[in-house]
């Protein structure tokens, strides 16, 4: 019985690593210029834990088939320096491991958190609600109004709290539900949540960036495919959380600029 549950072990390792090595279920295609060191970090992360896995796992089984049934009057072996022994070698191991991913991982995300956006940047607000993303952006005068959280209200769909009676930089501000960038533009995200965690994640840009409440947080990418992708929340917000998505549309430079002109008609 002891060395069939081994043969199973060893089967079900066997069998888990096929889908990993055939890619069968892999990431969505990179369509940022940061995304290339991000995939070889993840390629390389997938690979030692992968070996590291099977190891333990051969090393179960062998363990099983060749100690699980000792003969009658057969001396236990212990592992020299017994169990603390062991506890030190993993450590050690999986401690190094550790410590060498997130070095080479520093490297694959520089680009996006470690260095601060162009000033040709264009900005974007980002603001997470339960349970919808909405976008600003800013008008002719390149400046965002003030938010007054007083305002915000959903019922007159003022989701930034502007003050358009008042405040003139508030006029020509854009709000929209739907997020639209021109293609090879670095974009910066200014990011906050009005209420709980929530997360930004686009898959084909890989960012993936969590809203911490009372905090607003940066992040910068520059998408180089036209196409629509979509944004969706991975931070469990509410009884809703599974409908909480928006769009991202990358377009072409024209494109783009009809589609301002065409929301700016409709604030």
């Amino acid at each position: 019985m002891a060395k069939f549950f081994a043969i199973t072990i060893l089967v079900i390792a066997i069998l888990s690593a096929i889908p990993i090595l055939r890619h069968t279920w892999w990431m969505a295609e990179d369509i940022s210029t940061h995304g290339a060191p991000i995939d070889e970090q993840m390629s390389e992360t997938m690979a030692e834990a992968g070996i590291s896995f099977l190891a333990s796992q051969f090393i179960l089984a062998f363990f099983i088939w060749k100690f699980s049934n000792p003969r009658p009057g057969e001396k236990i072996k212990n592992f020299p320096g017994g169990a603390k022994a062991m506890v030190w070698a993993a450590v050690l191991l999986v401690g190094t491991e550790v410590l060498a991913l997130g070095v080479f991982g520093a490297k694959a995300w520089a680009n996006v958190y470690f260095t601060p956006p162009s000033s040709s940047a264009m900005p974007v607000q980002v603001q997470s609600g339960q349970f919808a993303f909405y976008f600003r952006y800013p008008g002719p005068d390149g400046k965002f109004a003030p938010i007054h959280p007083e305002l915000i209200s959903e019922s007159t769909q003022n989701f930034y709290g502007l003050d358009t009676n008042n405040d003139p930089d508030a006029k020509d501000d854009i709000v929209t539900a739907e997020m639209a960038i021109p293609v090879n533009r670095e974009i910066h995200l200014l990011m906050h949540s009005k209420d709980v965690g929530h997360s930004f994640f686009v898959p084909e840009l890989r960012v993936q960036q969590d809203f911490v409440p009372g905090l607003d947080l940066s992040l910068h990418f520059t998408a180089t495919k036209v196409g629509r992708y979509e944004i969706v929340c991975t931070q469990l917000c509410g009884l809703g959380h599974y409908n909480m998505k928006a769009y991202l549309s990358v377009l072409s430079q024209q494109d783009f600029d009809d589609w301002m002109k065409k929301e700016a008609a409709m604030q």
